[in-house]
């Protein structure tokens, strides 16, 4: 009779999520917020011009505060999560 040996899930590899841009987009969205550096980065060119006239308008302060947020929302994010939301889904804002 033939056994199989069961799966042991804690020696599995943990998925590798392609091209996850998780981390490079939440300090770029802190620290460059204004200039919708994140947004360009993940492929969304319409947000990122949005927030650079409204940075050219409020001199910065409002689209700042946008990236500062996005960049905390992107860098508590799961990689999976951040993955699903911002890159295969396509969620532009928060």
């Amino acid at each position: 009779m033939e056994t199989t040996r069961p799966t042991e899930e804690w020696n599995q590899p943990t998925p590798q999520y392609q091209d996850n841009k998780k981390v490079a987009c939440g300090i770029l969205a802190i620290l460059l917020g204004p200039f919708a550096i994140h947004k360009f980065l993940l492929g969304y060119t319409n947000e990122g011009i949005i927030m650079l006239v409204i940075s050219l308008f409020t001199c910065g302060t409002v689209s700042s505060i946008i990236g500062l947020v996005e960049g905390i929302i992107y860098l508590t994010k799961t990689d999976e999560d951040f993955y699903q939301t911002y890159q295969a889904n396509k969620k532009a804002w928060f």
